[in-house]
């Protein structure tokens, strides 16, 4: 190494037990996930538009791992893939939960946003139907295919290879249900057809069944949280999550804060030790304030919704870092305990560690 408010009425601020808590529930304090797997059941949805984050986002919350476990699973095991999910944007998720997700996450506006998107390049409605059928032809002949691939299949069809018209046009395949990203193919992502990747589909539940399990299982990995945390994480109607939540009630811990937390929970926890974390980690994602954690130094997000990787020292943002010829650099606020730059300098290593074999990644 080179050196808010959460929600509801009645609901408190997050407090230092309630900080903690939450650390353990992200799997950043106390006993950490064996696979990658199990870091996406519990967290449920971990953004994926960086796939260097996604895989980093893992690496804090395991033992061991490398990018390459994470790849096998998307690839061999088939038990991870990424998709458009939670406000229209790409999530890790266990392939298991793929049908509940996207019969909750994806809404009508995520479709109509895309076609607006679209329509600046010229594809009229008609002819992103017409491309949307010649992306899942040729996954079904062809597939797994990479963005890059299905580019030129639409340009078969008069869709410009500049600009981002044929991203979109994956991303409305995917929004339908037809495809997702599933295996790595030579250092890529490749998009699938969910049919053949994932096989039948299972009977659709109720809606109000549906909401309670995403309500329980959001809580395991964020909890304490209130209603509005939620809607936010998951882009949802606030009353549709209040629905959820009420569903859940017989297994929540009572609180006087009014925040919700599922009465399995630890009692209590310990803050993080020193961490490095990843762009886009789900710990700035999962409520509605990212104040606790960041406090003054709100730059790790940019104005334009970017969040850089960041030190976590204390439970507390305390330096940004970057990946720079294969080794860390760190660029702490201010000056740290020693303690901390030791904690920091073993983070560094095993970032190292994780990413020795990470193919070429290709970003969102």
């Amino acid at each position: 190494m080179t050196s808010a408010s959460n929600g509801r009425p009645g609901a408190g601020p997050a407090t230092p037990d309630v900080m903690s808590r939450r650390f353990a529930a992200q799997l950043l304090s106390g006993e950490r996930a064996a696979t990658a797997v199990d870091v996406a059941g519990r967290l449920l949805a971990v953004q994926g538009q960086d796939p260097r984050g996604a895989r980093l986002a893992v690496r804090a919350r395991s033992t061991g791992l490398t990018a390459a476990d994470v790849d096998k699973a998307l690839t061999a095991d088939r038990s991870l893939l990424i998709t458009w999910l939670n406000r229209g944007t790409l999530h890790l998720i266990r392939s298991e939960d793929y049908w509940l997700l996207h019969r909750l996450m994806v809404r009508p506006q995520h479709e109509l946003q895309c076609q607006r998107v679209l329509a600046r390049s010229a594809v009229s409605p008609g002819e992103a139907d017409n491309a949307v059928e010649v992306i899942t032809k040729a996954l079904a002949s062809d597939g797994p295919l990479t963005r890059l691939q299905l580019r030129d299949r639409l340009a078969g069809i008069g869709i410009p290879r500049d600009g981002n018209a044929a991203l979109h046009l994956l991303v409305l395949a995917c929004q339908r249900g037809w495809a997702v990203r599933g295996p790595m193919v030579g250092g890529q992502h490749a998009y699938v057809l969910v049919r053949d990747w994932l096989g039948q589909a299972p009977p659709r539940r109720d809606l109000d069944a549906d909401l309670a399990e995403l309500a329980r299982r959001y809580l395991a990995g964020h909890g304490p949280a209130s209603d509005r945390d939620l809607a936010k994480w998951a882009g949802l109607p606030l009353g549709q999550v209040r629905r959820g939540l009420a569903a859940v009630a017989p297994l929540l811990r009572d609180r006087a804060d009014g925040l919700a937390e599922l009465a399995g929970a630890p009692e209590s926890g310990d803050l993080p030790e020193p961490r490095l974390l990843g762009a886009y980690d789900p710990v700035l994602l999962g409520w509605a304030s990212r104040e606790p954690i960041l406090g003054p130094h709100q730059q790790i997000v940019t104005v334009n919704g970017l969040f850089r990787p960041f030190a976590l020292v204390g439970g507390r943002a305390a330096g940004m870092w970057s990946w720079s010829a294969g080794r860390v650099v760190l660029n702490p606020f201010a000056g740290l305990p020693a303690a901390a730059e030791a904690g920091l300098e073993a983070e560094a290593e095993d970032v190292q560690r994780f990413l020795a074999a990470e193919p070429e990644l290709e970003a969102e």
